[in-house]
């Protein structure tokens, strides 16, 4: 048996359940991990709540102090539909391989790894994937188990818990960056900067040459700023009448809500709006002149592209850039650790530990 923290329902933190449950078994083609470290990420909550049913028109904040039986009431809540539960979440998995089901390579035994959060699901398209933690247990857990192919080996001198704040946030961040073809030179505005996608997005934008402005609490502009950032903007002022019509080359938007209009007004003809989340409001508008009179694309990113997940490890590996720890909790304290996590006072990312094992 293993400790796992189980989201039975959708609701408030009293559907975090910490239980004894059995340790998974690997089949063919899988493998076992211990969970050494796990990040914690806008989307357990977002499931928990029930944010992603079309019902939901609030930011996450909100609907997190929203009424826990119309929460319950939602109906395909999920990131692909109902969502299934009682779930293990986490998205985020540094593990080490402790097992193999039959036809995996033994040199993955005894490895500390990441595993790809949004794994390929076979036969399907490229943008059909399943997600660790959404749509199969993941790494709220002392153990998970997950297909050999997502599971990346790495030696880093980074601790776990620095390693476990990279997969969801620094993998979103990348694939925004690729799917905005972001190019040596140019200027990126990042909103959020100072979340896990937001501060992942500055550090890879910059390995690119890119110069980035970055919008955050002003409590948090110190900590951007040693990031090398070009320009900080206060998260309340408007981006528009800041830096000015057509100044910008892409918008790298990881909150949504209404500033969407003016964000939009701020890119340069041909210049490129990508999004990932709404977490500041769902629903939105804006006027469609500003989007086809002027060339510029708006661009959705969830799944991930095949390179995103090993050009990271890579990154890793070559110290192309730091991580970002706001904070570690016990696994039995994830109730805490969310309400820090909507408090937004952290600059990075938070990250649970489940206790070791029992020899």
């Amino acid at each position: 048996m293993m400790q796992a923290i189980v989201t039975t329902g959708h609701g408030g933190y009293d559907k975090l359940e910490l239980r004894a449950v059995p340790i998974p078994q690997p089949a063919a083609g899988e493998v076992l991990l211990r969970v050494l470290a796990a990040g914690v990420n806008n989307t357990e909550i977002n499931t928990r709540l029930g944010w992603y049913s079309s019902e939901v028109t609030t930011g996450t904040a909100e609907a997190a102090s929203a009424d826990a039986q119309g929460i319950a009431a939602r109906n395909g809540s999920g990131w692909s539909g109902v969502t299934r539960f009682p779930l293990i979440q986490g998205t985020d998995c540094c593990g080490q391989v402790v097992a193999l089901g039959a036809g995996v390579d033994a040199a993955l035994l005894g490895r500390r790894s990441l595993v790809r959060p949004c794994m390929h699901v076979p036969g399907a398209n490229p943008f059909e994937r399943a997600w660790l933690g959404s749509d199969l247990d993941g790494g709220f857990a002392q153990f998970v188990k997950v297909p050999a192919i997502e599971v990346f080996p790495l030696e880093c001198g980074w601790s776990d818990a620095q390693l476990a704040t990279v997969p969801c946030a620094y993998g979103t961040a990348e694939n925004m960056l690729r799917r905005a073809e972001l190019a040596r030179g140019e200027r990126v505005l990042v909103t959020g900067a100072s979340g896990g996608v937001g501060s992942a997005a500055v550090q890879l934008a910059m390995r690119r040459a890119a110069s980035v402005i970055a919008i955050a609490a002003a409590a948090k502009h110190e900590p951007l700023r040693s990031l090398g950032v070009e320009r900080l903007i206060d998260r309340d002022a408007d981006p528009l009448a800041t830096l000015g019509e057509e100044s910008i080359d892409v918008v790298i938007d990881c909150v949504g809500g209404p500033a969407l209009a003016n964000q939009l007004r701020t890119l340069r003809r041909g210049g490129r709006y990508v999004v990932s989340g709404a977490i500041a409001g769902p629903q939105v508008s804006f006027d469609l002149r500003t989007l086809y009179l002027r060339d510029r694309r708006l661009i959705g990113a969830t799944t991930w592209d095949e390179a995103v997940f090993p050009d990271l490890v890579s990154y890793i590996e070559r110290g192309e850039f730091k991580p970002l720890l706001a904070g570690t909790f016990a696994l039995e304290r994830i109730a805490e650790a969310q309400r820090q996590f909507l408090e937004k006072r952290h600059v990075g990312n938070l990250v649970l530990i489940p206790p070791a094992p029992a020899v």
